[in-house]
């Protein structure tokens, strides 16, 4: 089946020049790579079919093109596919979404020329808009605790040891996933919600991810060699704290399929995949205070030295960022009854004890749009991950069009700025008359 695939893909004709924010023709070819990937699959990984009605969105129009009509009649159909434009009340993103009365994949355009590239993104997202119905709703914890030097060298290890595990067979890719679970074990041993977090997200994005692997066109022989590089390219990210789960989902996830055993089956939302892969390789117990012992076996001293000098770093741009969200002038919009936003997961930066830094964000509400191009937003969260409010720099103007360092607001009728409590300079958004 894959290689018919990779056939129905290499005898694909040219495509069209681009005329509009989105080529038709470009967005047909990938429709039907989408029909074909999900007709490899023929419903077997989730039990039921993960293709299904896909937009794909350009952020600077808001243009959409669909491989299928909405309930609605907003999407007026282009030969065979269908065009019509975003309100704005939906964020652009690579995302699940309801729209004209339809859950919706979307994926943002352009899409990625590579072909296994765009079939994962399509298959991820596609994973996204049928958890709830598989009994796997999202989740979007913090992860905060993954922002620390000692975190990251351990969530790093456990990258090291996985990719071992992966690549090895019998006792070796054994030791090697005991090592990991190893890792593990110490770094959340330090936070009383880290177990827990990390779960929520690798149950949704790792196994988003894991879908994008095994459903995106890959040969099988190649998936277990893809995800290993993976997780030592994510070593370099940035931030750990929103897409640790794109790496070591997926490895969890293979490593569970390489035992044959049936475990996506009545998977339950409560399920860890790493205590999951633990009983499938029959590891009854890892001692977490052996992980320094097992560094050298994973050349960890360079990589000690790096996290060690970030840290230094983390902590001078966190000094910053507190300067300029919590010390400064700042303008604090609610987190109201329609909250929705988008974001960059590898451009997120903790503020201890208040919440999370997106360097960029567009964020949707009853009060409005909020659109944030650079010096970040803060999401301010409880201690339960529920998100309170946003936090911007305050604006040079509170009257008119409402603008800041790196941010504009456009606001809905209704809501008005006004002075707000404690630094001088600060505002906030409350309901009212303009």
């Amino acid at each position: 089946m894959r290689g018919l695939l990779l056939l129905c893909f290499a005898v694909t004709p040219a495509i069209q020049a681009q005329t509009t924010p989105i080529d038709t023709a470009a967005a047909r070819l990938y429709f039907n790579e989408l029909a074909l990937l999900g007709a490899a699959d023929g419903g077997r990984l989730w039990g039921r079919p993960v293709n299904g009605p896909m937009l794909f969105a350009h952020a600077g129009t808001r243009t959409v093109v669909a491989n299928e009509g909405d309930h609605e009649g907003l999407l007026k159909r282009h030969g065979s596919v269908w065009t019509g434009t975003l309100p704005q009340s939906i964020n652009v993103a690579n995302a699940a979404t309801t729209f004209g009365g339809k859950r919706w994949s979307m994926v943002m355009w352009p899409v990625s020329d590579n072909v296994y590239s765009r079939g994962r993104l399509m298959m991820h997202e596609s994973f996204h808009r049928i958890q709830d119905e598989l009994g796997l709703p999202s989740s979007n914890p913090s992860n905060s605790h993954l922002a620390s030097a000692d975190a990251r060298i351990y969530m790093r290890l456990e990258w090291r040891a996985l990719t071992e595990a992966l690549l090895r067979a019998g006792a070796e890719r054994k030791q090697a996933l005991e090592d990991a679970l190893t890792f593990r074990a110490r770094r959340v041993a330090a936070s009383a919600i880290a177990a827990e977090e990390e779960r929520q997200l690798e149950m949704n994005e790792g196994l988003a991810e894991y879908t994008g692997f095994m459903l995106g066109g890959l040969p099988a022989a190649a998936v277990f060699d893809r995800v290993a590089v993976q997780l030592g390219q994510y070593e370099q990210q940035e931030s750990f704290v929103r897409g640790f789960a794109y790496a070591s989902g997926p490895a969890y996830a293979l490593l569970l399929d390489a035992r044959g055993i049936p475990w996506r089956q009545g998977l339950a939302p409560s399920a860890d995949l790493g205590a999951l892969a633990a009983a499938a390789y029959g590891i009854t117990a890892v001692a977490p205070e052996r992980a320094e012992s097992l560094m050298a076996r994973y050349s960890a001293a360079r990589m000690i030295a790096e996290e060690r000098a970030r840290e230094s770093r983390r902590i001078a741009d966190e000094a910053k960022l507190r300067e300029r969200f919590i010390d400064g002038p700042v303008l604090t919009l609610p987190a109201a009854g329609k909250f929705s936003f988008s974001f960059d997961p590898n451009g997120a930066a903790v503020l201890t004890g208040a919440g999370i830094v997106y360097e960029t964000s567009r964020i949707a509400d009853e009060w409005g749009v909020l659109e944030v191009f650079s010096g970040g937003v803060l999401f301010l969260r409880r201690e339960d991950g529920a998100f309170t409010g946003i936090v911007v720099a305050a604006p040079s103007a509170a009257e008119g069009e409402i603008r800041g360092s790196g941010w504009r607001l456009t606001l809905a009728p209704g809501w008005s700025v006004e002075p707000g409590e404690g630094n001088s300079g600060s505002y906030k958004l409350v309901p009212g008359t303009r």
